[in-house]
């Protein structure tokens, strides 16, 4: 059973976990771990969401506000293993829950790759046709 929960102050196990996912996703290109990066990422989110299963981190996800109404979602990562299981699908809805609950809008699932092989999971293949979600809130 996989677990959907916010994270607030990581452990130095669970920084290092979050690295790795970095790693798989491919955006963590410094052969240097650095956990301070890391710890400003998670503190400087609005929610940082995290999936585990039996305690380990499979998953993570960060909605970022920068304007008093709406926020942004983006850095969706599931451990390759765990792909193809809907992992990244819910992790999206809980983080929209998440926001709509505080009261802020989302405008969308923001990509700096095209082609970024996560969105496979998510249902898109290739990223452009991720495209449609980027839509303002209501």
């Amino acid at each position: 059973m996989i677990d959907y929960s916010f994270l607030q102050t990581p452990t130095s196990a669970e920084i290092g976990r979050l690295i790795q996912l970095y790693r798989h996703a491919g955006w963590w290109k410094d052969e240097a771990d650095d956990p301070d990066l890391v710890r400003g990422i998670v503190a400087g989110s609005h929610c940082f969401l995290v999936a585990r299963q039996a305690g380990t981190i499979v998953a993570m996800g960060r909605a970022i506000s920068d304007r008093i109404s709406d926020a942004y979602i983006q850095d969706i990562t599931v451990d390759p293993s765990f792909r193809r299981q809907g992992v990244g699908s819910r992790m999206v809805a809980t983080l929209v829950a998440r926001l709509e609950a505080d009261g802020i809008g989302w405008i969308g699932l923001i990509a700096e790759r095209k082609t970024h092989p996560f969105y496979r999971p998510l249902g898109f293949d290739p990223m452009a046709d991720a495209l449609p979600m980027l839509k303002k809130r209501q």
